[in-house]
């Protein structure tokens, strides 16, 4: 496997019963590049995610994370990545606070430069003054922030991100796809699901648009225009052409426009 090469995925199949999930993906991310994995609700995004995290276990296929395998080892991954999941599970009946003091203990980081790390992610996400309310009582978004910053302090060379900006305010947002690019800069890697194409557009270095188990296109931007022959076409409407979607929307806006007009 090349040296720079940070995620292996060949092959990847999961089933869930008579349910397939995916069926044979394959890709690979590079340090110092964000790789963004598109697709439709049910296309199998999440699934990959929680397999390269070593959440899951895949039915077939071989994954490979900073040389090691999730399934043979997932505690050896683990500690090499940063997992902010779709719907974030916190321990709600804690603080921010005891909930950190939590995940430095499991990391086993060197406490005084964790602590400082940590204190300046807590300032820059504005969480100072919810550091001692219960986390059951916190917005959607600031849950949000916990788990983005549970994910980033051990500074880890892998970043898994399921629709990370879930929640968060501009300010936020901003703030973490500058941590991201920052990130990068310094060779490290980053796995990003989200359904916000013009982020997709704007932060990855390359895209993976999965649809009905199967990736069916990936590039960069423009190589994925190219593959489209639609010059200037933004990344919703390649995924909607590459996804078979676009002719189907079209006849429901019509459809759409006919009952209003009436």
């Amino acid at each position: 496997m090349d040296d720079n090469v940070m995620v292996s995925v060949k092959n990847l199949v999961k089933h869930y019963g008579n349910i397939i999930a995916l069926n044979g993906i394959s890709f690979q991310i590079k340090g110092g590049e964000i790789y963004g994995l598109l697709g439709p609700n049910g296309a199998g995004k999440t699934t990959t995610l929680k397999i390269v995290a070593g959440l899951l276990e895949p039915t077939s296929g071989i994954v490979n994370v900073l040389g090691l395998n999730p399934v043979s080892d997932p505690v050896g991954v683990k500690r090499l990545i940063g997992y902010v999941p779709e719907n974030p599970m916190l321990y709600e009946s804690l603080t921010p606070k005891e909930f950190f003091e939590f995940v430095l203990s499991i990391r086993r980081l060197n406490h005084n430069m964790a602590v400082e790390r940590l204190n300046k992610l807590i300032e820059a996400f504005s969480l100072v003054e919810y550091m001692n309310q219960p986390i059951s009582s916190l917005s959607m978004g600031t849950k949000q922030k916990i788990a983005i910053i549970s994910a980033l302090v051990h500074n880890p060379p892998l970043l898994i991100l399921d629709e990370p900006l879930n929640g968060l305010d501009a300010r936020s947002s901003r703030i973490l796809k500058d941590l991201l690019n920052f990130h990068i800069a310094n060779g490290g890697a980053v796995l990003f699901s989200t359904h916000i194409m013009e982020v997709a557009e704007h932060i990855c270095n390359r895209i993976g648009i999965i649809h009905k188990g199967l990736i069916v296109a990936e590039g960069t931007v423009s190589e994925l225009r190219e593959k489209i022959q639609g010059a200037g076409a933004s990344l919703e409407e390649i995924f909607l052409k590459v996804t078979g979607q676009d002719e189907a929307i079209a006849d429901i806006v019509k459809a759409l426009k006919e009952a209003f007009i009436k």
